[in-house]
């Protein structure tokens, strides 16, 4: 067991480098990035959707759930992402693999654990402006938010169960500030490193009952207290000499200025709806409302942004032809489907900033009756080509694999 835990670590932090650079979003300028992660994929297909337990999937939006584990589960999620960015000033495309969550769930009899790794969200723009008379001005970012989480789900009784995690954010975020102006012999550069670290918790509450002889409700409740990230900041200004290619090279440097400021991470809170019949069918909705108006933006100085609450409405479900088919594996396979939508809470130049996709996939299963692949693609926009900003329009293929053993189970023989 403690060779299992340990690989697993291994791999998780192995990848922490590549979890940093994600995103090719010009809104990643924005508070702390482009906030990728939307659920586990058997969840993002259904709208991203929270609401299900499952004795075989692991699902991390909603501690309350780890309850319901049967057996150990291993799961890993990624994303091929395609996307065609249209403005006033021309179109551009980008694609992008990304690595979204590695994570672990533990049966523990009327109870469950879960811990593991989630890049929460990333920063990656490059953006350059230029004028009539040939002044140059480049914006560039990188980096993003990561979260470390563990969590414990409990059992109460037949229809409740109750949950609760731990979230350690860590990360840091790079910006570059680049201007080259005719009339002057060398141009100048902001550089600006923040490292970001703090604590947050996740409260969950999931309940079920059967009002029928075959059909069950579910409904589940998630709340997300307002949390804070210290993030310690360093900028340095300097006086660039400019190549041909436009790669700035320092002249003159001044010493960097260190300060440190706190990020206020407003609360959230989760409601949930649904009906099914187990292992057979599911279908649910959700709503979210976060407090981001109280958001405040410390890590770039812009003036052409507020932030407003942040609604998100989501549906899905899904449809297992027959779970117990052993002639025809295409009954076996879960087919799943969603949408989602949200104001994103972000409003620039008085445009509110919206995202809204589609989603469809399979669960298909792997070496038997508990191990699967899960694959779909969501399509989807963002935001607006109105008042000079940028319409995103966004494939992305995404996939994970679950893998389940039995561990604690003693041998009958040597």
């Amino acid at each position: 067991m403690l060779k299992k835990i340990s690989v697993f670590f291994l791999l998780l932090f192995s990848t922490f480098s590549f979890a940093q650079q994600a995103t090719s979003s010009p809104y990643s300028f924005y508070g702390i990035g482009d906030v990728r992660f939307k659920g586990t994929v058997e969840n993002r297909l259904m709208g991203s959707i929270a609401i299900f337990a499952d004795s075989l999937h692991l699902n991390i939006q909603n501690p309350a759930s780890y309850s319901s584990l049967k057996m150990t589960t291993y799961t890993v999620g990624a994303a091929f992402n395609s996307a065609k960015e249209n403005s006033f000033f021309g179109n551009e495309k980008s694609q992008r693999s990304t690595l979204d969550y590695m994570a672990v769930g533990i049966p523990l009899g009327r109870s469950g654990i879960g811990f593991g790794l989630i890049p929460y969200s990333s920063v990656g723009y490059r953006i350059q402006k230029r004028d009539g008379s040939e002044n140059v001005r480049k914006y560039l970012g990188s980096g993003g938010l990561n979260k470390v989480f563990v969590g414990y789900g409990y059992k109460v009784n037949e229809n409740w169960r109750v949950g609760a995690d731990i979230n350690y954010n860590f990360g840091k975020i790079e910006t570059k500030n680049i201007s080259k102006l005719v009339e002057l012999q060398y141009g100048a550069q902001e550089l600006n490193t923040s490292g970001l670290s703090g604590l947050n918790f996740n409260l969950a509450a999931m309940y079920e009952h059967k009002i029928s002889t075959k059909l069950h409700l579910f409904s589940s409740l998630m709340y997300a207290p307002e949390s804070k990230l210290k993030s310690k900041n360093e900028r340095i200004l300097s006086s660039v000499l400019y190549t041909e290619t436009f790669d700035p090279i320092d002249v003159d440097r001044l010493e960097a200025e260190k300060t440190s400021s706190t990020l206020i991470i407003p609360s959230k809170v989760t409601f949930g709806i649904g009906l099914g019949e187990k292992r057979k069918w599911s279908f649910g909705a959700e709503i979210t409302y976060q407090e981001s108006s109280k958001f405040e933006n410390r890590l770039n100085d812009v003036s052409n942004v507020e932030y407003k609450n942040v609604f998100k409405y989501s549906f899905g479900g899904s449809i297992i032809p027959n779970y117990n088919a052993f002639s025809n594996y295409f009954k076996k396979i879960t087919y799943r489907g969603g949408f989602r939508y949200e104001n994103t809470g972000m409003v620039i130049k008085n445009e509110s900033i919206r995202d809204y996709a589609m989603t469809a996939g399979f669960g298909l299963p792997l070496g038997g009756a508990f191990s699967n692949l899960n694959i779909g693609v969501e399509y989807g926009r963002r935001g607006t080509a109105k008042a000079l900003l940028v319409e995103e329009n966004y494939t992305n293929v995404i996939m994970s694999l679950s893998l389940n053993d039995r561990w604690f189970v003693k041998r009958k023989y040597e």
